[in-house]
């Protein structure tokens, strides 16, 4: 098992702040950035080896990844796209599957949250993928939002519906185990060469549709931020304050 960080995007929101550095390289307490948070959540989590995607301003992230792995005790290894600018993080993920065919603990480079949401879904038995999903948060038409099966495990993943018949929102972090790295990864193909705009979550109601089973994890009150404006930027703030 290993962690992995997605962290291609470019942060169009976030300018001027993402001018030379992508998201996932903001500071949110001092020096430390929102991938230091990912980063050290892995790591407390158990997990040594880390690959990152990178595509914005990829250089930034090389450049600092001694620093990163000698801080955070992580071995790291970096996967390109050369599309992230044009191309969404449906992409992004498949470029990564030869590495989360042996099972990955996924976490979205722009989300801060504490290691619980890791030591949650490293906690979980089955299905063979299993996302975190905030169950408690009061939702509206921008969260990527999620309704259940009769059996408990996902029925839709979406941003389009209505928030009323929504069960939650998926926060981000999936854990990936070997037997269902396969196909998702042909589902993740399938989502991109559909639409390249897709985004993962896409690929994952696509994995559904194709008879996959993906489970549930609630991961009860937490403080956490995806961090997509510059709103979103000041709350990480506060929580990384306190993590």
């Amino acid at each position: 098992m290993i962690g992995m960080v997605l962290a291609a995007g470019a942060g169009r929101r976030l300018r001027p702040d993402t001018d030379t550095l992508p998201k996932a390289l903001l500071p949110v307490h001092g020096d430390t950035t929102i991938l230091d948070i990912a980063l050290r959540n892995l790591a407390t989590a158990g997990l040594r080896e880390v690959v990152i995607v990178v595509g914005y301003a990829a250089g930034v992230v090389r450049d600092r990844a001694g620093a990163l792995e000698r801080a955070h005790g992580v071995r790291l290894t970096l996967v390109g796209n050369d599309r992230a600018e044009e191309w969404n993080n449906a992409y992004s993920l498949w470029l990564a599957r030869d590495h989360f065919a042996a099972g990955a603990l996924l976490v979205n480079g722009d989300t801060v949250h504490p290691s619980s949401v890791e030591k949650t879904l490293l906690a979980t038995t089955a299905p063979d993928v299993v996302i975190a999903v905030d169950d408690v948060k009061t939702l509206a038409d921008e969260e990527m939002k999620v309704t259940l099966s009769e059996d408990g495990t996902l029925a839709r993943i979406t941003k389009n519906m209505d928030p009323a018949s929504a069960y939650g929102e998926y926060i981000g972090a999936t854990l990936i185990r070997p037997p269902a790295a396969g196909p998702l990864a042909e589902a993740l193909k399938a989502t991109w060469q559909r639409d390249p705009s897709l985004y993962y979550e896409d690929g994952f109601q696509e994995f559904t549709d194709r008879g996959g089973a993906i489970g549930i994890a609630p991961i009860g009150v937490v403080d956490w931020v995806e961090v997509d404006n510059h709103d979103d930027l000041r709350r990480a703030r506060e929580i990384a304050a306190r993590c």
